[in-house]
């Protein structure tokens, strides 16, 4: 199977769970709402982190309500995402009051945390690599939040620059020097007409496969090493979703390309 899952035209953009991605831990669906319409999620086993991509929404989770969530009207907005927590077992129904654009990022987890809301305000954002490989990370969901399994983080990639790179990967449960990690990659390009660059292989090349995404499009990493790279004229956006055993990011750089950290900037 492809680990490259090609957009849906219609409402339904994404929807990757365990079953199809052939792993344990990371579910990822990405919906277009009209202005009126509603998701609805609630699962036993299973812990939820809404990212508001685009619009605005009104959002029930337990027994909290907001009315208005959302404020960008790309993802390549200056600003971060609105975003909700929302523990194993407790409901949560989100209502477009304008056309949007949702993500849904599920991990396995245990009842009894509480729904909270995450503020952009509230969210770190930072500059990584250098040259033509710098990129603009915000951190969504990360380690240092509470959360059973989830982590989510969002990268702007610049014009004719890489991410995710040097190459590196996150497939030994080996800490602290490297964890266990499954990983979804949700890509959006701008101007939306492109295509960026993926590939995903192991030192062995037992998995190796490199493809061109687009605008929309969803790359599963159930292991191995997986930089991005965007041609000249376009910019990249992705939502990476991540989950396994242990809920901490820690990467192993490809030795053949650890060089590249010692270049000049």
């Amino acid at each position: 199977m492809s680990l490259l899952v090609k957009a849906g035209k219609g409402r339904e953009i994404a929807d990757i769970t365990p079953q199809r991605a052939n792993w344990q831990h990371v579910g990822f669906r990405a919906l277009r709402l009209d202005v009126g319409e509603q998701e609805h999620w609630q699962e036993a086993g299973r812990e939820c982190c809404l990212v508001v991509l685009t619009g605005k929404v009104a959002v029930a989770a337990g027994t909290q309500h907001w009315d208005s969530l959302g404020e960008r009207s790309s993802v390549l907005d200056e600003q971060a995402p609105w975003a909700v927590y929302v523990p194993a077992g407790e409901p949560l129904t989100i209502t477009a009051l304008t056309p949007a654009e949702v993500a849904l990022c599920s991990a396995p987890g245990q009842p009894g945390r509480e729904v909270r809301l995450i503020a952009p305000a509230s969210m770190q954002r930072s500059v990584r690599g250098k040259g033509a490989n710098t990129r603009y990370v915000t951190d969504i969901l990360p380690q240092t939040e509470p959360a059973d399994g989830l982590l989510v983080v969002e990268v702007i990639t610049p014009s004719g620059h890489s991410s995710s790179y040097p190459p590196h990967k996150h497939d030994l449960d080996n800490l602290p020097a490297e964890s266990v990690l499954e990983e979804t990659y949700y890509h959006r390009i701008d101007p939306p007409q492109g295509f960026a660059f993926q590939r995903v292989y192991t030192d062995d090349r037992s998995l190796d496969e490199s493809h061109a995404v687009e605008n929309h499009d969803v790359m599963m990493v159930p292991r191995g090493y997986h930089p991005v790279c965007v041609p000249y004229g376009y910019q990249s956006y992705y939502l990476n979703v991540m989950a396994g055993p242990k809920r901490q990011w820690c990467f192993r750089n490809d030795p053949q390309h650890e060089w590249l950290l010692q270049l000049p900037d």
